[in-house]
């Protein structure tokens, strides 16, 4: 049954809106007249919060409806509500009566619509792929055929919530890093820009030869001023270039794999792709979902194109009839943790546990290395900060040394 979205007035005269279920707008008009209400708008729903057929209709700059966050709290709530023994379609209406930002209770209205007209869940969910991934889809559909649904969602929120904690610890260990990198550029061209110069005028009228770190700052400074918007504007096209150019698959693909090969970025990228690789894998065979699809599924969840290739090159080893442990030892890119985990699994028949505690081994490792980068780069930048600074200092107070000594 379609779902409306309505505004209407009550008795007092105050504007009350809401979500209806009717078979069409009329009928909608006329189940709000029965409740004493003089429906002002009756839109449906379904348009609005959906993302290929209305999304002409999403404001430019609305974004998702469920961003990362969001979508794990939502997961919880419906996992709870489902787990402790509502229906879905009850569970729904909880959620789109407790929802309390207008396009949140659209979407999950268009959801209920769709459940109470007899689709499966995942179904109504692949309705809106901007909100809701394929893997995400997957799994709920994985759930609905065990008939564990509850169990499925609580797997799922789990796995969103660990997701968005590495992140944000990621984040939070590169804030502080990026934070003095800024700050440390912007007073480095103040100085060079504004300082240096006027302290130049000073010494404009001399005859004396100046110091080469006095003259070489000068240099610097005069180029800064004369080209620095140049520069800026190249450095943005450039950039700009780059990301044109890695939406070339085989290009992205090299860059990927170079990217690994680097010193401290390289195996902290490995390690962050690895762990969500196998925790995507742990949760999907969790739920149910046959080995080959899981495999394809956690491959797509990778950003390192280079790991990405590897993954659906296991994937092709499997499918030929390799045990997936050996499998993912071919490829040297995934960390040897993780085949060795999964061949645990295999051995024990407890694949979903193994790969789960590989991908806890691997995060717990990730964010070791990136606090240790951090503490490394936070002292590094500082000196790197003051060295600049005195090195423009010593470009200030030389000429008035050398002034002083010719004084004398």
């Amino acid at each position: 049954m379609p779902a409306y979205a309505f505004e209407a007035l009550q008795n007092d005269g105050q504007l009350r809106r809401g979500v209806i279920e009717a078979d069409t707008a009329k009928a909608a008009r006329g189940l709000l007249r029965a409740q004493t209400l003089v429906p002002l708008v009756v839109e449906p729903v379904a348009a609005e919060a959906g993302d290929a057929a209305a999304g002409w209709r999403r404001p430019l700059f609305a974004g998702r409806v469920l961003n990362a966050t969001r979508l794990a709290i939502w997961t919880r709530q419906l996992a709870g509500l489902v787990a402790a023994g509502l229906p879905l379609e009850r569970a729904l209406t909880a959620l789109t009566d407790e929802a309390e930002d207008e396009r949140l209770r659209n979407l999950v209205a268009a959801l209920r619509a769709e459940v109470n007209a007899g689709a499966p869940f995942a179904k109504a969910l692949a309705q809106h792929p901007g909100e809701f991934s394929p893997i995400y889809t997957a799994v709920i559909d994985a759930g609905e055929q065990s008939g564990h649904l509850g169990t499925v969602l609580e797997r799922l929120a789990d796995d969103l919530e660990e997701r968005q904690a590495l992140k944000a610890k990621l984040v939070g260990a590169a804030l502080y890093p990026a934070i003095v990198t800024l700050v440390a550029i912007a007073i480095v061209v103040f100085l060079v820009s504004y300082v240096v110069p006027q302290v130049a005028q000073v010494f404009a009228g001399t005859k004396q030869s100046l110091p080469w770190l006095t003259v070489a700052m000068l240099a610097l400074s005069g180029g800064v001023r004369s080209y620095g918007w140049a520069l800026l504007a190249a450095l943005a096209l450039a950039a700009l270039g780059g990301r044109l150019a890695l939406r070339n698959d085989a290009l992205r693909e090299r860059f990927d794999a170079a990217w690994l090969r680097l010193p401290l970025l390289g195996r902290l990228a490995r390690g962050y792709n690895a762990a969500r690789f196998a925790g995507t894998l742990a949760m999907l065979a969790g739920a149910g979902v046959p080995i080959l699809r899981a495999l394809q599924a956690a491959a797509e969840t990778l950003s390192n194109r280079a790991m990405r290739a590897d993954a659906l090159e296991a994937l092709v080893l499997v499918r030929e009839g390799a045990p997936l442990a050996s499998a993912l030892a071919q490829k040297k890119r995934f960390p040897g943790l993780l085949a060795m985990f999964a061949r645990l699994g295999e051995q024990t028949g407890q694949l979903p546990l193994m790969l789960q505690r590989a991908a806890a081994q691997l995060s717990a490792e990730v964010q070791r290395r990136a606090m240790q980068l951090a503490t490394i780069l936070e002292p590094l930048l500082i000196v790197a900060m003051g060295v600049v600074v005195m090195l423009i200092v010593l470009a200030v107070l030389l000429p008035i040394i050398q002034m002083n000594q010719w004084v004398r």
